[in-house]
């Protein structure tokens, strides 16, 4: 059977609506074929967007173009919703490219894909099958397939609400302090977005430092953090069932858990190995001791927001934010690093292991094999990843190990603190921290799915024979 065009079309028209059908099928077939894959593709396109876009003049407060290092850098840290920057936010920027670096973090936080599929709801009235395979995609099939044009809309609804409520309680506060009206409103809106989308962007040239004891401020920024790292399938789930926690789902429990637990012993830690440190907070009352140990543990997990000099830390304290920012927040969230989840499912397996049982269970739920095998495969690339990153940082620049340890790890990680390496750093390792940059927020489950080239389907197995371990 033919298919005929309409009688109405002109010959040159018939043959634009030819050509038009051809590409749509063929990028129907390349998404469905690998949603991973296009991810990977569409993310790469927005990020060259912005970096053209905060290359312009307009984009610097000087009026001359950015190099292409610092761009890149830039729209990279911003799009992946890092916080690392090379040249001053407030100094270097023009309200132009700090509009730029804002939308790029927004854009970020939802998700490139998501954001995507959200244009193909509103061009076609309907979520079509490509469109809910790149949001099943990138919200790591945390939902089925029927379910996603509905919980993309809700995704989008909760994110501006809860960035619209943080800024409601930030603006106030900057007004007391002085600050114009329409540059609080700025200032507010811009720590809205960059809390809760964990980037760590200010827009002040000092950050959060003058602020440090000001709870008016720190208080929402805290909350936007820690929430924004739940993930959006957490967030969704206690909206719907809220504090009835027999309904939660597994994966609710074991990140709101987890979470607590890291951000219980990270600041009793951090307190701890701080608390006498005059070059910190040593010299502050206990109370604002308290307060910074739990700001920093909050977000040193992804946030990327700091109260006190990095390079000041004691050199335990900079491996126990190493060990934080390796960790992350939660899976489909704006945080970064291996996530929770994974962290819980290892533990899990290890005390199954020590305990002798056959099957790894928590909460009346078995975990099965393949969400084992998955958890080890992404602490082994991202461990993979933060070597070979640092190995080449090293190389490039001769600077100490653990400043080099801590900037790779913030990079993969997304977390955005930072010891002013990235600054210090030639181009080739900026570009080499970009790279991390890029592949951490993709995340490595996905980077790993869109650049392998098939899946294979086992025919046959060999006998099972177990080797020596340990």
């Amino acid at each position: 059977m033919t298919r005929t065009h309409p009688s109405w079309l002109g010959g040159e028209d018939q043959v634009h609506l030819h050509l038009l059908r051809r590409a749509r099928d063929f990028i129907d077939g390349v998404v469905n074929s690998s949603p991973a894959r296009v991810a990977l593709l569409v993310f790469a396109l927005v990020v060259l967007v912005f970096t053209v876009l905060l290359s312009l003049p307009a984009s610097s407060s000087s009026g001359e173009f950015t190099p292409l290092h610092d761009a890149l850098f830039t729209a990279v840290s911003a799009v992946c919703v890092v916080g690392l920057t090379v040249v001053s936010t407030a100094a270097h920027w023009s309200f132009f490219g700090q509009l730029v670096i804002l939308i790029g973090i927004f854009v970020g936080g939802l998700g490139t894909l998501t954001l995507a599929s959200l244009l193909a709801l509103v061009v076609s009235k309907r979520l079509g099958v490509r469109g809910k395979l790149l949001a099943q995609s990138a919200l790591n099939n945390a939902t089925r397939l029927g379910e996603v044009g509905t919980l993309l809309r809700i995704v989008i609804t909760t994110s501006v609400a809860v960035e619209v409520v943080l800024a409601l309680a930030l603006i106030p506060r900057f007004i007391i302090l002085g600050e114009p009206f329409w540059l609080a409103v700025w200032h507010g809106i811009f720590y809205s977005i960059s809390a809760f989308n964990n980037a760590g962007f200010t827009p002040h040239s000092d950050g959060l430092v003058p602020y440090e004891t000001d709870l008016w401020i720190l208080m929402p920024i805290m909350v936007g953090v820690f929430v924004g790292s739940l993930g959006f399938p957490v967030i969704l789930i206690l909206v719907q069932f809220r504090h009835h926690i027999q309904k939660w789902s597994l994966h609710t429990k074991l990140t709101i858990n987890v979470s607590l637990i890291l951000l219980v012993a990270g600041a009793v830690l951090w307190g701890g190995m701080e608390w006498s440190n005059s070059n910190t907070v040593g010299g502050l009352s206990v109370s604002d001791k308290i307060i910074h140990s739990v700001f920093a543990s909050i977000n040193t997990r992804s946030g990327g927001f700091n109260l006190v000099d990095q390079n000041q830390m004691e050199p335990t304290t900079m491996l126990l934010t190493d060990a934080l920012m390796f960790a992350g927040g939660g899976s489909a969230s704006t945080a970064g690093g291996i996530k929770v989840t994974t962290i819980a499912v290892m533990f899990l397996a290890i005390l199954a292991e020590a305990r002798g049982d056959s099957d790894v269970s928590v909460y009346g739920r078995k975990i099965p094999q393949g969400a084992m095998r998955v958890a080890i495969s992404v602490i082994f690339m991202g461990a993979t990843m933060v070597l070979v990153g640092t190995g080449l940082i090293v190389w490039i620049s001769g600077v100490e190990l653990n400043r080099v340890l801590f900037e790779v790890i913030s990079a993969f990680a997304t977390c955005g603190l930072s010891t002013n390496l990235s600054a210090e750093l030639p181009p080739e390792g900026k570009y080499v921290l970009s790279a991390l940059m890029f592949a951490g927020r993709l995340g490595t489950i996905t980077l790993a799915s869109a650049l392998a080239l098939r899946q294979r389907s086992t025919l046959y197995h060999y006998p099972e024979e177990r080797p020596i371990i340990g």
